[in-house]
């Protein structure tokens, strides 16, 4: 299993693009499980947005995607930290560059953009992206 990091700040088009991604993955028979970050405070009922918070929410990620039993594991979440993209332990980082500042003030402040990643999408057209994306990560060329 191999785990896609799809993150940026809110509204910078993650889940979008995690949706198209997981798509492109399916449609090369590859089998998929996605984790969007909303979904899962929703399902923990934890909205804590604190630094303590936030550590948990990304170990949170990566004990669902550890347990999956899938080719590909797709989370979208902020990750806003390094530290807490380091919790992750991505294989491949997408990073949604499309927006300079979110609603959130708190969030813009501690968001750390990646100095590593694998992609590097500067639009939100995440169909034009997706599929180039999926091609590369199943073939192994990042």
């Amino acid at each position: 299993m191999k785990k896609i990091l799809v993150m940026g700040l809110p509204s910078a088009g993650k889940t979008t693009m995690a949706r198209a991604l997981m798509k492109q993955l399916k449609q090369h028979n590859k089998t998929v499980n996605w984790f969007n970050a909303d979904r899962v405070r929703e399902d923990f009922n934890d909205w804590d947005f604190s630094d303590k918070g936030r550590l948990r929410q990304a170990a949170r990620m990566f004990y669902l995607a550890r347990d999956s039993k899938t080719d590909y594991v797709i989370c979208d979440f902020v990750c806003p930290t390094k530290l807490a993209y380091a919790l992750f332990e991505p294989q491949h980082i997408i990073w949604m560059d499309t927006i300079n500042q979110s609603k959130y003030e708190d969030t813009n402040q501690i968001f750390t953009p990646p100095t590593q990643y694998d992609f590097r999408v500067t639009e939100k057209d995440a169909v034009k992206y997706a599929e180039d994306i999926a091609r590369k990560i199943i073939n192994g060329s990042i």
